[in-house]
């Protein structure tokens, strides 16, 4: 295991907590970050029904999953055996069956028949079905939505998991620069994402890196107005932009980050808009700090940038850890106006600051962990346009 059994317990015990808290007895999260997170649980299985039950007095949570997927729930999780329960095969694609009526069936025996039941009603891997075939199973108890308990929980990091991110961290250094020395005039973007997942695969000489959950980002000339496009067989041409975004990643934790790069002299606008987007990170990074809230530090990124005569509309950042496809944000605080999230020391987040106009764009970001003094670059990547001549 990447942690050790106390690491578990404590986040068990802030789990319950905020159990407790809503009034739940009984959560059921099939998010593949929270089952790592209280767990240890990492299987590229999330693509079946599954899920990790926490009650607020059992010894252990329950992971219950494929038969077939018992073994890596042996291997990765910290748990006993007994807390291991597998459903069977037969309930694999079945359209008259499925696995939360065996999740159902398995709470009742257990005695939650008639609980509050917590689940996530907004996560990609529990589906309408599943929320119908658990409350059809369990008929006499209350569900509630827990609104992302386990996702606030995560948060606040340990000091073990910052100094995981840390190893990514120098992961993803690897990474910006395997793209800037295989971006080339007459290359082709797909070779480029060769080296870059070669980099991210390859880590670094003490350990190795983990896959992303996200595709490598990468547009290029005109598509670098676009936020999220990623690659194709074109040639890079001499005059344009390309921007990457991925991570390195280590132990299922993430550290994403941006470049821009230009081959060849860049344009002045292109210039201008990179000294607006500096000059608002450092103000962003400085105002990130224990006790301000989520919307000071997006406040003091756009007075920044309006004193250079820049705009930008979506926010600029957003809560960063584990991450399973097909997202390393972890959907809880978000750098923008209106999110009064007060900041606490070892919070982590993606700092974005992409500007995207009619056929030209520029991204730059900066993964930061919250500090005493402020927001703690993670990285030691150079923030400013990256050209080669």
């Amino acid at each position: 295991m990447v942690f050790d059994r106390n690491e578990f317990v404590q986040r068990l015990t802030s789990c319950r907590d905020a159990m407790a808290k809503r009034g739940v007895d009984v959560l059921v999260d099939s998010d593949p970050a929270n089952m790592n997170y209280l767990t240890g649980y990492d299987g590229w299985s999330f693509y079946v029904p599954q899920a990790v039950v926490v009650t607020l007095d059992d010894d252990e949570p329950l992971w219950i999953g494929r038969g077939v997927d018992v073994g890596g729930a042996r291997l990765t999780t910290y748990l006993s055996d007994d807390s291991i329960i597998e459903w069977p095969d037969h309930l694999v694609d079945n359209p008259d069956e499925h696995p939360m009526d065996f999740i159902g069936a398995v709470l009742a025996e257990r005695g939650h028949g008639n609980a509050v039941i917590g689940i996530e009603r907004d996560c990609y891997f529990f589906t309408p079905r599943c929320r119908d075939a658990l409350k059809t199973a369990l008929p006499n108890a209350s569900f509630v939505d827990t609104d992302r308990l386990v996702n606030w929980v995560r948060l606040v990091k340990s000091d073990a998991e910052i100094e995981v991110m840390a190893q990514a961290a120098r992961v993803t250094e690897g990474i910006m620069a395997a793209f800037f020395d295989a971006v080339e005039p007459g290359v082709r973007e797909c070779d480029v994402i060769a080296k870059v997942y070669g980099a991210q695969a390859g880590g670094t000489t003490e350990y190795g890196g983990d896959y992303c959950c996200v595709a490598p980002m990468m547009p290029t000339g005109t598509g670098t107005s676009a936020a999220h496009l990623t690659w194709s067989d074109r040639r890079f041409v001499k005059g344009e932009a390309a921007f990457l975004e991925t991570a390195g990643v280590r132990h299922r934790y993430h550290v994403p980050m941006v470049r821009t790069l230009h081959l060849g002299a860049p344009p002045q606008r292109l210039l201008d808009t990179c000294k607006a987007v500096v000059d608002g990170i450092d103000e962003a990074i400085a105002a990130a700090r224990p006790g301000s809230r989520c919307e000071d530090v997006e406040a003091a990124w756009r007075r920044t940038i309006a004193r250079h005569g820049v705009t930008k509309k979506s926010r600029i950042g957003y809560s960063i850890g584990i991450g399973y496809p097909p997202d390393w944000g972890e959907h809880t605080a978000s750098l923008r106006s209106g999110d009064e999230t007060v900041l606490e020391e070892n919070m982590t987040f993606h700092a974005v600051c992409g500007i995207w106009k009619d056929d030209w764009g520029l991204n730059i970001s900066e993964p930061i962990r919250i500090s005493k003094a402020g927001g703690v670059r993670f990285a030691d990547v150079p923030r400013d346009l990256l050209v080669k001549t």
